[in-house]
């Protein structure tokens, strides 16, 4: 019964760590010496920090939802 709590919070763990590391790896496209300005690498690296944070939330959270929906969806056509 508590592996059933535990199960969730850790998918959600799990979800969300891959969807950062994938939308930082594909950040990682991007040319950012024609957008941000000369001698701001710090700040730079910052900023594609929190975007991969924000796109990898995000994402994760709607493959989560979609997740949760799809299992529910039995208990309406019973």
């Amino acid at each position: 019964m508590n592996s059933i709590f535990a199960y969730n919070p850790l998918l959600a763990i799990l979800s969300h760590i891959f969807f950062i590391g994938l939308s930082f790896y594909a950040l990682q496209a991007i040319m950012p010496e024609k957008i941000i300005k000369k001698n701001q690498v710090f700040r730079a690296q910052l900023l594609f920090i929190l975007l991969s944070f924000a796109i990898g939330s995000a994402v994760s959270n709607f493959f989560l939802d979609i997740s949760y929906w799809s299992g529910r969806i039995p208990t309406y056509f019973q």
